[in-house]
């Protein structure tokens, strides 16, 4: 029973141990190899470790993570990676793995943080001496079982009348809607370009944090949608109102799911069309009838949108673990006295 630890940059020589129990852990795209060798690639600092635990031969425990300050570890996590990096074999709580990941560490390695949670993937442990949890976001998902028609007009008439208003006004305009779906690793790369565009007309764009295909960005996104792509494993949506592309979707597959990872749209539109609204209508339907799917992941923060579309809302969590319990009741006390922070910044 021990932890090994090796530099992240060996993660190729590690695939295979990564895959065989990422298969065995319910298949998550995000946790996917070919997701986390992008991220490390192209988002990396390069003081990332892989770490995993096993015992009578067999791998119960992998991870990536990274030095978060003096003391401090965290899962590798990029804001590009909606959960960290922690793949385990039961669904017990981490706890027990923990402190003798801290002891192999580099330095005198005193707490961890395990960022971004799923409770789907890693059900929320209880508190304990050593452990802390706090409450990140909440998400959202859409249910596929009912088929899409009883899913449809289960949405309030709202939603339904305003879109299809918008769909017959575009009709006695003549200007017809499309919907593309791209899966082909040879398309990626434009669709990662005709999504930076979206993004940079927008309000991301004056922001600065729109993707672009020339950035770090813009690479993680076209070289993990070109490696799902071919495992058939990608899906980009593309809508267009006449000749104009007016939303996108960037989505990967896998784990009985379709999770849509990016958005954009045309906001020079939003005055009096709903592009990404139109848009996810018809990719829900799309993914409805492809029947391979038992859900639709969102990831992001829920917005008032989301609630349209969805009632099924989940709230995911960071977790700490410290060395010693004492750390942690130090800690506890010291949130008591401040407003709690991330996760990040405690482990």
């Amino acid at each position: 029973m021990s932890w090994t630890v090796v530099p992240a940059s060996r993660f190729g020589d590690h695939l295979p141990r990564w895959q065989a129990l990422h298969a065995d852990c319910g298949g998550s795209p995000l946790l996917a190899a070919d997701f986390l060798a992008a991220a490390l690639d192209t988002l990396g600092s390069g003081e990332e470790l892989l770490a995993w635990y096993e015992e009578a031969g067999l791998t119960r425990v992998m991870t990536v993570v990274a030095p978060a300050g003096p003391g401090r570890w965290a899962t590798f996590q990029p804001s590009q990676a909606p959960v960290g990096f922690w793949l385990q074999r039961d669904a017990g709580s981490p706890e027990p793995y923990i402190p003798g990941l801290l002891r192999v560490l580099p330095g005198a390695a005193l707490v961890l943080g395990i960022t971004q949670c799923d409770p789907m993937l890693l059900p929320r442990p209880a508190a304990s001496a050593r452990t802390r949890t706090l409450d990140y976001i909440e998400t959202a998902r859409i249910s596929l079982a009912p088929g899409f028609e009883a899913y449809w007009n289960a949405r309030g008439k709202n939603l339904r009348s305003n879109l299809k208003k918008q769909r017959k006004r575009l009709q006695q305009e003549g200007c017809a809607t499309r919907l593309q779906v791209l899966r082909a690793p040879e398309e990626m790369a434009a669709a990662v370009r005709d999504y930076g565009m979206l993004e940079t007309q927008g309000w991301k764009g004056a922001a600065g944090s729109a993707v672009r295909g020339d950035d770090a960005q813009g690479r993680f996104y076209r070289a993990m949608l070109e490696a799902f792509a071919r495992r058939g494993a990608a899906r980009v949506y593309r809508y267009f109102i006449g000749d104009r592309l007016a939303a996108m979707d960037l989505c990967v597959e896998g784990g009985g799911c379709v999770v849509v990872l990016k958005t954009a749209y045309d906001e020079s539109l939003g005055g009096t069309l709903s592009p990404a609204l139109l848009m996810r209508e018809e990719a829900c339907r799309d993914i409805f009838e492809d029947g391979r799917f038992e859900r639709i992941e969102f990831y992001g923060r829920v917005m008032e949108w989301h609630l349209r579309w969805t009632d099924e809302i989940r709230t995911m969590y960071h977790l700490n673990s410290y060395r010693w319990p004492l750390l942690a009741r130090l800690h506890a006390l010291a949130a008591r006295r401040q407003r709690p922070s991330a996760v990040r910044e405690a482990g």
